[in-house]
């Protein structure tokens, strides 16, 4: 398969820069997921690797040849879109021979028939071949535009959030499909989506788009354990980070609001060498609810999530999340005790943003 690259690229519409000054490495094989909020760049960038767009300035490499003025046809890619484009008058059969049969590839019946079968067969679709895919499920219609990708061997594959339509159940279940089918293709797969569930169970690559710009690529651990600015801390993560404004004096945490933290060894060693003020940065599973807590607190909120409950605490005007086991039984305003896990503390720039936390 193929390596793509994104080489200082930017696109404007109008006043718009949807994408700016982009550069990006997709590896050989690698399925990266490009994840951020709508009206990031996510879709124009994959249009942009795809020819659908052409850049304004930079240049789209494909196995390491400049391809920015190839044609879509010339790029060998395949899209898959959240919305299945597909003929309801043909059967699934059909539908999955039809980007068999251009002038431009002159494959013969037998040819067709064979990746049609093996596409099928992937995507355990080959007992629909006959359906019409207008009596078709919404997973199975998703299947069948995937299929419709894979039987013509693409050097790349790119997916604007095709799940979204999806039900819950529906988009797990196609996860784990998706990865299984891009392994045992060994192809070079650029999915786009805002879920980040999606793209940190999915992902060998993350890529962390904002406001046309890559703020962080890594591992879905280096992104959720590394985040590389306060962004990327609130935005992945479920629920997000706790990020709270504190000033740090002495070796002691302060909010001013009744929430003070005497550094550990492992505090000041997260936090070293900063002092003033900072945004401190807290997962909710390293807030541990329990009576020897050196931090006093009211319950404000509990959401049961069946494995796990989300309780928010309040401590002073400071709300901060905290996990705890599902059989814990908490009830709006008891009085709770808290601690903090503090080797795992991040500390951002409380102006720019930018990680401060060192280990």
């Amino acid at each position: 398969m193929t390596q793509v690259a994104l080489d200082h690229v930017s696109k404007k519409f109008g006043a718009n820069v949807a994408v700016n000054d982009l550069s990006l490495d997709i590896a050989d094989g690698e399925f990266f997921v490009l994840l951020g909020p709508t009206g990031a760049g996510k879709t124009t960038t994959l249009r942009l690797i795809a020819g659908l767009e052409k850049p304004d300035s930079g240049r789209v490499l494909i196995g390491g040849e400049d391809a920015s003025s190839w044609s879509v046809a010339e790029r060998d890619v395949a899209l898959v879109f959240q919305y299945y484009s597909l003929y309801p008058r043909y059967t699934v059969g059909e539908n999955l021979a039809f980007p068999l049969k251009s002038r431009v590839h002159n494959y013969s019946a037998d040819e067709i028939a064979q990746r049609v079968d093996t596409a099928a067969k992937l995507l355990r679709i080959d007992h629909l071949l006959d359906r019409k895919t207008d009596k078709l499920s919404g997973g199975e219609m998703q299947r069948v535009s995937i299929g419709r990708a894979i039987v013509r061997e693409p050097t790349i594959f790119l997916m604007d959030e095709p799940l979204s339509n999806l039900d819950a159940k529906l988009r797990e279940s196609l996860r784990s499909e998706l990865k299984d089918l891009q392994i045992k293709l060994g192809a070079t797969f650029l999915f786009v989506t805002h879920d980040q569930i999606e793209a940190m169970s999915m992902g060998d690559k993350v890529g962390i788009l904002h406001d046309g710009k890559i703020v962080q690529v890594g591992t879905p651990f280096e992104i959720y354990n590394q985040p590389r600015d306060r962004f990327v801390a609130s935005f992945v993560g479920s629920p997000a980070m706790n990020l709270v404004d504190v000033t740090l004096a002495d070796g002691k945490l302060s909010a001013g609001s009744g929430l003070d933290v005497a550094l550990t060894d492992a505090g000041r060693s997260r936090l070293s060498g900063h002092e003033g003020a900072l945004t401190l940065g807290v997962r909710a599973e390293d807030v541990a609810v329990d009576s020897e807590g050196v931090i006093e607190a009211r319950v404000h909120h509990v959401e049961n999530h069946g494995v796990e409950k989300i309780v928010t605490l309040r401590t002073g005007d400071q709300l901060i999340k905290a996990t705890v086991p599902a059989i814990s039984q908490y009830a709006i305003e008891d009085s709770v005790r808290f601690s903090i896990n503090q080797a795992k503390l991040h500390g951002f720039d409380r102006t720019t943003g930018t990680a401060l936390t060192s280990g």
